[in-house]
C-alpha cells in the first residue's frame, strides 16, 4: 500500500514540512444524521445481497440469508444504513487534509447498525489506516458504542420498515400446510403472529427501545494504539458514568488535539485522560521502529506454525486475505505481520479493513494484503473469491490458514519456531495458540493475566527449565494437558517460576504490569524476527551493484538495471535456504530495499529503517569475524533482546515529558452540559483552533523546523515527502502497481473501470519485465556482454522465475472473471476450451494412435525420419491430465505452462486458446485483461520471446512420471541392412536414469516404449546378440524422441556392429545431442532431420581404410587436445545446476577421447594394406611389455613401477569385461577411467618412453617428440583438481 514510506512497521506519516509535532490531528464523531434519516447503504447492501443470493437455494433460503448478513429481505434491524461524519475538530489541518470519504468508511466500515434493548451492546474499539496517494499514512482509532435513538421519525421509520418486511415475509414464506397452526398463535395488534416477530429480533415501537451505533475517533500521525484506545475509552466512560467528568469533555479533547505533543524519538510521554494518566513511549533512532499492537494476540489467535507460514507468504508477496468478524483483529494481524518483516516493507495494495463497498477489489490481479470482515458468516465455503491460485487465506477466528501451493519453507523453520515458542511459553502463551481466545476476547479481559502471573503458586510459567516445545512436538495431548494444568494452578515438578530480573524490582514502572508485559513480549518477538534477516543478509552489501552512471540516469533506466548480484549471493547460501531465498530476491520489497541502499550512500541521508538494519548487520559481522564470508546453516539465536528491553524499561520507569494538564476552556455559560448516556454535541467554537502561542506551534515556521529537526524527523520514521529521493523511488518502483489502496469514495462504474484499466497496464508491464528478466538470465553471457543483467542462472532460480511467470498468468486469467470455477482460472479456461473442441470433433480431434504407432510406416521411405509430432493444445492437456502425481488444478495449470515453455509453444497455445472469442466473452467481463485486444496481442508477443531459449522446466521438475519415448534406428542404406539376422537391443541413458536393455523386434526400425522420465538424454548403448547368418549391422545413427515434450536427440554411430567387421564390436556407446527445432516459419515442421555431421562418421571411418586418413598436423592435434580439456575445465567452473553433459565432453565430437585418438594415430605405422591395426593393439602390446618387465624384476624406479602397474591393471580389466565392446570402445573406456582417476598424464609419460612405441610409430610421430609430449602432459594435469564422475553406461561391467 505504501510507496516506500512506512510500508509496514507503523512507520512514516509523510507529514509535510510544516507539521507541528502534535499527538493527534483530528477528533471525529460519526453516526446517524437525523436530518437525512435512514438511507440504506446501497453499495454494501448490494454486495451482501449478491453474496447472499449466491448461496441460497430452495428451502434454506431465509435462514441462509440471516446468516449471510445484510440483504434486502433481511430484517430491518440487520440491514446497514449510511453513517455520516457528524463533526470533526479542527475543521482542517494543512499537513493532513481531512478525507471525509475514507474516514467515514473506515470508522464504521459496515455503516450504521441498530439494536434493541434485547441485544448485547458492548462498545467496540478498532484502528485503521489511511494511505495517501504518495504512500504516506495516517492512523485512525475509533470506538463504536450504542446510543438510544431519541428521534421519533427514526423510530417510526424503523417500525414501518418492519411492517413492510413482515408483509413481504408472509407472502414469501407462508407454508400452505401450517395454516391452522398459524391462526392459533396469539395475534398481535398488527395482525402478525408475535412468535414470528420474535424470531428475528423484532422492533415494536410501543415496547422496545431502539439503539443506534455511534463512533468517536482520533486521527493521528503516528500509531500509538494503546494510548489512543485509553483516551477514547475514558471519554466514553465519562459519558456513561452517573457522575459528570471532572471537567467538560471539551477540555480533554482540546488537550489531546492541541496541548499533547508527539513524544520525541527515544522518549516517553505522560498526559492526562479523563480518569487517569496515559503513558506512551517511542523508540529511539537505533531501535526497531514504533509498533504498538499486541503481538501476543496474533500468536494466540493463529499459533506459531501458522504465523510463520503467513509471514513466509507475505515475504514472497502472495495475495493475502485475512478474514475475521473483529475489525481490530484484522488490523492487529496485518500490522503485526508487516512489522515483523523489518527491514523490508510491504510494497503492494495494503487494506487491512476492506469496506463492504469495495469487495470488487478482491478481484485485483496484483499482490495484496487485505482484511475482510466476515460479518458473522462462519462458513468459509460460501465466500466467493475470484482467485485462489496464489492466495493465502487466513481465517483468524477459527485458527485456520489455507496456503498457496508449493510454498517454500522459511530457512531454519524448525529452530525458528522453537526459539519463538520458548519466548511465548515464558509469557504463559501456548505455542499452538490459545484456541479458547478465539471465542471471546472479552471474557479474557475480565481475567487479567497479571493476576495470574503474580500468583506464584499457579503453574503459569515456562522458564528455561521446561522445554515443552519438545514435548509439544512429541505429543499434542500432553501439551494440552500441560496447558490445562498451568491454568488450574496444580504445580508440576521441575517447573519454577522465573523470577523477574532484579533490576525491575528497583524501578517503579509508570504503566501497569500487564502493559509492560505486552511491551516486553512485543520487543522480544520482534527482535527474534529481525535477527533472522540480520543473519541471512549479514553480507548483503557486498552484492549490491552500485550504478556506474549518475543517479539521474540510473533512475531513468531503473527497470533495465540489475541492482543485486543474485546468482553470487545465492551460490554462497546453504542449499536448504535456496527455494525460499531465490524467490524472495525476486520480490518488489527486496528490490525497493536495495534501491534504498543504493540511493543513500552517506549516513546522514540514510533511510531510518536502513540505518538500524545496517548497524545490526555490522555488529553481526564483527561477531562472525573469524569466518568472514563462510555462510553456514547453523542457527544463531537472537542476542539483542536484553538491550532492547532495557531501553523500553528505562523510558517507562522515568517519564521524559509530561504534557500540560487539561484545564477549563473559555466557554459560554451553560455550555458543556450533557445528559448521561449520550455523547454531547461539542462546542465547535472552542475546539476549532488551538492556542495562539504555545511551544509546539512555534515549530510551524517551515524553514526552522526543517533545519533543526530534519535529522530528528528522519529518525522518527516520519518521511519528508518533498524529499526528491522519495519521489524518485516512488516513480522508479511503481512497476505498474501504482494502486496502493483503492480510492475510498463512492464507487461508480467509471471508477471501477479506471481501476481495472490501471491493473491491465500494470499486468502488461509486469509481463514485459518478467519475460525480459527470464531471457536475460537464460542467455547468460552474450546478454551480459550486451550490458544486461547477471551472468548465469541456477536451477533454483530458473524454477523461481517460472513459478512467478505461472503466478502472473494466473493473475491475468483471473482478472475480470464472470464466475469463478475451481482454484485455477487458467486451467478452468483450458477445460472449457477442451470441452468445446470435443463437441466440434472436426477441428481438433485426431487419434492418439496416429502419433505413436509410427512403426507401420512403409520401410521404403526415401529418407528415414520421424514423423513430426502434431502441435496440439488439447494433446498437451491430455499429457498433463494423465500424470497421476498432479492432484490440483493449480498444479495442472503450472505443469501445462512448463510443458508449453519446454516445447516453445506457450505463446502459440495461448493464442489458440484466446482465439475462441465466444468462449472468452462467456467467461470474462468486458474490462478483463483478456478482452483488451491490444494488450493481449502485446502480451502474447512478449511470451513469444521465450522461444529463443531452451527450457527443460518440465523434464527437470516432473522427474518420476512415465513418459513414452519413440526410437528410430537408421541403418546405412548402402550396405543393405535388410539381410541382418541377429536380434538387436538398445539401452538409453539420461541424466535421471536409464532404461535397461530393450530388445528391438527384428527388422523394426521404429518403436515406442514407456518408462520413467530419463531427463535429458546422454547416451545410447546399442548392440546385438550375433545370431544368424548375417550378424553384421552398419548403423548410421539412432534418434530418440520424448513424445511428451517433443525433444529429439540424435546419436550418430556410422560404424559396424559385428564380429570380424571394423573393430569387432558387438555393442557401441553412442553419445547424443539435442536437435534444435527448426524455425517455425511455416507452421508445420519439415520432415527431414537437419543435416548434421555425425561426429563419429568421419573420425571412425579413418580406421576402416587407413589409406584415406585426413592428415592432421601436430599443431592441430595439440589445439584439439587443448579445446577438449578446456571444455571439461569450463564445465566444472559452472554452478552445479547449469552444467551440461560431461559424457559429451569426454566422448562426443571434439571430446577428450577423440583428441587422444588423434594423438595416438599420428605417425602410427600401418603394416599391410588390408589388415587394420587399432590403437588398442598397441596398448595391449605395451601392457605385455610391462608385465614381462615386472616378472624379470627389471624395474627402474618405484614411481615408474606404480604407473606401469596401474596401466596394466586397467587394460587387463577392460579386456576381461563380459561386454562385447570393440577395440575402439575399449580405448574410449580406458581414457574415461584414466580421466576419472587422474592417471592419463602418467600413462602418456609411460608410453612415450616405451620401446614398443619406437617399433610401432614413425620418427615424426607426436608421441616421440619430447617437447610435445611434455606440453601434452601439462595440459592433462589440469584435470587433476576435478572430481570426474562417469555415467554408468560408460563403465558398465568394470569395477575398478
Amino acid at each position: 500500500m505504501s510507496g516506500d514510506g512506512g510500508g509496514g512497521g507503523g512507520g512514516g506519516s509523510g507529514s509535510s514540512s510544516s507539521a507541528p509535532g502534535r499527538f493527534a490531528d483530528y477528533f471525529v464523531i460519526c453516526g446517524l444524521d437525523t436530518d437525512t434519516g435512514l438511507e440504506p447503504d446501497e453499495l454494501s447492501a448490494l454486495c451482501q445481497y449478491i453474496q447472499a443470493s449466491k448461496s441460497q437455494d430452495g428451502g434454506g433460503r431465509f435462514i441462509s440469508s440471516t446468516a449471510e448478513g445484510e440483504n434486502f429481505e433481511q430484517t430491518p434491524l440487520r440491514r446497514t444504513f449510511k453513517s455520516k461524519v457528524l463533526a470533526r475538530y479542527p475543521e482542517n489541518v494543512e499537513w493532513n487534509p481531512f478525507d471525509q470519504d475514507a474516514v467515514g468508511m473506515l470508522c464504521m466500515p459496515k455503516g450504521l447498525s441498530f439494536k434493541t434493548q434485547a441485544d448485547a451492546r458492548e462498545p467496540q474499539f478498532h484502528s485503521f489506516i489511511i494511505t495517501r496517494e504518495d504512500g504516506s499514512r495516517t492512523f485512525g482509532f475509533s470506538l463504536t458504542f450504542y446510543e438510544e435513538v431519541t428521534s421519533k421519525q427514526i423510530c417510526s421509520a424503523m417500525q414501518t420498515l418492519y411492517h413492510m418486511h413482515n408483509a413481504e415475509y408472509d407472502i414469501l414464506h407462508t407454508p400452505p400446510t401450517n395454516d391452522k397452526d398459524n391462526c392459533s398463535t396469539i395475534e398481535d395488534c398488527d395482525g402478525t403472529p408475535v412468535s414470528k416477530l420474535q424470531r428475528f429480533n423484532s422492533y415494536d415501537i410501543s415496547r422496545d427501545t431502539l439503539y443506534v451505533s455511534k463512533c468517536i475517533c482520533l486521527i493521528t500521525p503516528m500509531s500509538f494504539m494503546k494510548a489512543c484506545r485509553k483516551v477514547l475509552e475514558q471519554l466514553h466512560q465519562a459519558v456513561t458514568s452517573p457522575q459528570p467528568p471532572p471537567l467538560p469533555l471539551e477540555s480533554f479533547i482540546y488537550n489531546i488535539l492541541y496541548e499533547v505533543p508527539l513524544p520525541p524519538a527515544g522518549r516517553s510521554l505522560k498526559f492526562s485522560g479523563v480518569y487517569g494518566p496515559i503513558v506512551c513511549q517511542r523508540p529511539s533512532t537505533s531501535e526497531l521502529p514504533l509498533f504498538d499492537f499486541p503481538v501476543k494476540e496474533v500468536f494466540e489467535l493463529l499459533g506459531v506454525e501458522n504465523v510463520v507460514q503467513l509471514f513466509t507468504c507475505c515475504l514472497l508477496e502472495f495475495q493475502i486475505l485475512l478474514y475475521s468478524q473483529h475489525y481490530q483483529r484484522l488490523m492487529t494481524v496485518a500490522e503485526t505481520i508487516t512489522a515483523l518483516m523489518f527491514p523490508f516493507q510491504w510494497q503492494h495494495v495494503y487494506v487491512p479493513i476492506l469496506p463492504a463497498s469495495l469487495l470488487h477489489f478482491l478481484d485485483a490481479p496484483v499482490p495484496y494484503l487485505m482484511g475482510l470482515h466476515s460479518n458473522g458468516l462462519d462458513d468459509r465455503s460460501k465466500l466467493e473469491l475470484p482467485q485462489e491460485a496464489n492466495l493465502c487465506f487466513v481465517d483468524i477466528d477459527n485458527h485456520y490458514i489455507e496456503l498457496p501451493e508449493d510454498l517454500p519453507q522459511f530457512p531454519n523453520k524448525l529452530e525458528f519456531i522453537q526459539e519463538i515458542s520458548e519466548i511465548l511459553m515464558a509469557f504463559g502463551i501456548p505455542p499452538e495458540g490459545n484456541l479458547h481466545c478465539s471465542e471471546s476476547a472479552s471474557k479474557m479481559k475480565s481475567l487479567r493475566t497479571c493476576d495470574i502471573v503474580s500468583d506464584k503458586r499457579n503453574g503459569n510459567i515456562g522458564g528455561p527449565t521446561l522445554n515443552s516445545y519438545e514435548l509439544l512436538k512429541e505429543n499434542e495431548t500432553i501439551a494440552r494437558l500441560q496447558a490445562l494444568v498451568k491454568r488450574t494452578g496444580v504445580s508440576l515438578e521441575k517447573l519454577e517460576v522465573r523470577e523477574e530480573t532484579g533490576s525491575k524490582k528497583d524501578l517503579k514502572m509508570q504503566c501497569d504490569e500487564e502493559e509492560f508485559k505486552i511491551y516486553r513480549l512485543n520487543i522480544q518477538i520482534r527482535e527474534i524476527f529481525a535477527n533472522r534477516f540480520t543473519q541471512m543478509f549479514a553480507d548483503y552489501e557486498v552484492f549490491v551493484i552500485q550504478p556506474s552512471q549518475d543517479k539521474e540516469s540510473w533512475f531513468t533506466n531503473r527497470e533495465q538495471m540489475q541492482n543485486f548480484d543474485k546468482a553470487s549471493f545465492l551460490s554462497d547460501q546453504p542449499e536448504p535456504y535456496l527455494p525460499f531465498l531465490s524467490r524472495f530476491l525476486e520480490t518488489q520489497m527486496f528490490a525497493s530495499f536495495i534501491d534504498n541502499k543504493i540511493m543513500c550512500h552517506d549516513d546522514d541521508d540514510k533511510d531510518p529503517i536502513l540505518r538500524v538494519f545496517d548497524s545490526r548487520v555490522d555488529k553481526t559481522r564483527l561477531l562472525n569475524v573469524r569466518t568472514p564470508t563462510l555462510r553456514t546453516s547453523m542457527y544463531q539465536k537472537c542476542t539483542t533482546i536484553e538491550d532492547a528491553e532495557k531501553a523500553i524499561e528505562l523510558r517507562l520507569s522515568k517519564i521524559d515529558h509530561t504534557a500540560v494538564h487539561p484545564h477549563l476552556l473559555d466557554m459560554k455559560i451553560g455550555q458543556g452540559k450533557y445528559e448521561p448516556g449520550f455523547f454531547p454535541k461539542l462546542q465547535s467554537d472552542v475546539l476549532s483552533t488551538g492556542p495562539a502561542s504555545n511551544k509546539w506551534t512555534k515549530r510551524n515556521a517551515p524553514a526552522q523546523w526543517r533545519r533543526k529537526d530534519r535529522q530528528k524527523q528522519h529518525t522518527e520514521h516520519l518521511r519528508l515527502d518533498n524529499d526528491q529521493r522519495e519521489k524518485y523511488i516512488q516513480e522508479a518502483r511503481n512497476l505498474g502497481s501504482t494502486i496502493r489502496q483503492p480510492k475510498l469514495s463512492n464507487l461508480s462504474p467509471t471508477v471501477i473501470a479506471q481501476t481495472n484499466w490501471k491493473f491491465v497496464e500494470g499486468l502488461l508491464k509486469e509481463c514485459r519485465n518478467k519475460t525480459k528478466r527470464m531471457l536475460v538470465e537464460k542467455m547468460g553471457r552474450e546478454a551480459v556482454e550486451l550490458g544486461h543483467g547477471e551472468v548465469n542462472i541456477t536451477g533454483v532460480e530458473e524454477n523461481t522465475l517460472i513459478a512467478s511467470l505461472c503466478d502472473l498468468l494466473e493473475r491475468i486469467w483471473s482478472h475480470g472473471l464472470q464466475v469463478k470455477q475451481g482454484k485455477s482460472a487458467l486451467w478452468s479456461h483450458l477445460l472449457h476450451y477442451q470441452e468445446n473442441r470435443q463437441q466440434k470433433p472436426t477441428s481438433g480431434s485426431f487419434s492418439t494412435t496416429g502419433i505413436l504407432l509410427d512403426s507401420e510406416r512403409r520401410k521404403s521411405d526415401a529418407s528415414p525420419a520421424m514423423s513430426p509430432l502434431k502441435v496440439s493444445l488439447i494433446q498437451d492437456m491430455r499429457h498433463i491430465q494423465n500424470i497421476s502425481e498432479i492432484k490440483t488444478d493449480v498444479g495442472k495449470a503450472r505443469a501445462w505452462v512448463r510443458l508449453s515453455m519446454e516445447k516453445k509453444l506457450l505463446s502459440r497455445h495461448l493464442k489458440h486458446l484466446l482465439s475462441d472469442h465466444e468462449l472468452t466473452k462467456k467467461l470474462y467481463k468486458r474490462y478483463a485483461f483478456l478482452r483488451c485486444d491490444d494488450e493481449k496481442e502485446q502480451f502474447l508477443y512478449h511470451l513469444l520471446s521465450f522461444n529463443a531459449v531452451d527450457y527443460f522446466c518440465f523434464t527437470n521438475v516432473f522427474t518420476t512420471i512415465l513418459i513414452p519415448y519413440h526410437i528410430l534406428t537408421v541403418p546405412s542404406k548402402k550396405l543393405g541392412g535388410s539381410m541382418f539376422t541377429a536380434n538387436p537391443w538398445i539401452c538409453i541413458s539420461g541424466e535421471l536414469g536409464e532404461t535397461g536393455v530393450l530388445q528391438i523386434p527384428r527388422n523394426t526400425l521404429e518403436m515406442t516404449f514407456e518408462c520413467q522420465n530419463l531427463g535429458k538424454l546422454t547416451t545410447v548403448q546399442i548392440g546385438h546378440d550375433n545370431s544368424g547368418l548375417y550378424a553384421k549391422w552398419l548403423v548410421e545413427y539412432v534418434m530418440v524422441r520424448n513424445e511428451v515434450t517433443g525433444h529429439t536427440y540424435k546419436f550418430p554411430c556410422g560404424r559396424w556392429l559385428g564380429k570380424g567387421m571394423d573393430d569387432g564390436s558387438l555393442e557401441r556407446i553412442l553419445v547424443g545431442e539435442l536437435l534444435t527445432s527448426h524455425a517455425e516459419v511455416d507452421e508445420r515442421q519439415c520432415r527431414t532431420p537437419p543435416l548434421q555431421q555425425s561426429p563419429s562418421m568421419i573420425r571412425r571411418l579413418v580406421t576402416i581404410s587407413p589409406n584415406n586418413k585426413p592428415k592432421l598436423n601436430t599443431g592441430q592435434i595439440q589445439e584439439s587436445i587443448g579445446e577438449a580439456v578446456n571444455g571439461i575445465v569450463k564445465h566444472f567452473h559452472k554452478p552445479e545446476k547449469e552444467r551440461g553433459s560431461l559424457t559429451l565432453l569426454l566422448c562426443g565430437e571434439g571430446g577428450l577421447v577423440s583428441a587422444l585418438e588423434q594423438v595416438f594415430q599420428h605417425g602410427f605405422k600401418s603394416p599391410r594394406l588390408f589388415k587394420n591395426v587399432f590403437i588398442w593393439d598397441f596398448l595391449e602390446k605395451a601392457q605385455g611389455y610391462y608385465e614381462t618387465l615386472e616378472q624379470n624384476d627389471l624395474v627402474p624406479e618405484e614411481n615408474w613401477q606404480k604407473r606401469a602397474k596401474s596401466f596394466c591393471h586397467f587394460v587387463t580389466a577392460i579386456n576381461n569385461t563380459p561386454r562385447n565392446i570393440g577395440k575402439d570402445g575399449k580405448f574410449q573406456m580406458l581414457v574415461c577411467l584414466g580421466a576419472r582417476d587422474h592417471l592419463l598424464h602418467h600413462w602418456i609419460a609411460l608410453l612415450a618412453d616405451c620401446p614398443i612405441t619406437a617399433q610401432m610409430y614413425e620418427d615424426t610421430a607426436l608421441i616421440k617428440d619430447h617437447t610435445l609430449v611434455n606440453s601434452l602432459i601439462r595440459v592433462l594435469q589440469t584435470l587433476q583438481e576435478f572430481n570426474i564422475t562417469l555415467e554408468a553406461s560408460l563403465v558398465k561391467g568394470i569395477d575398478i
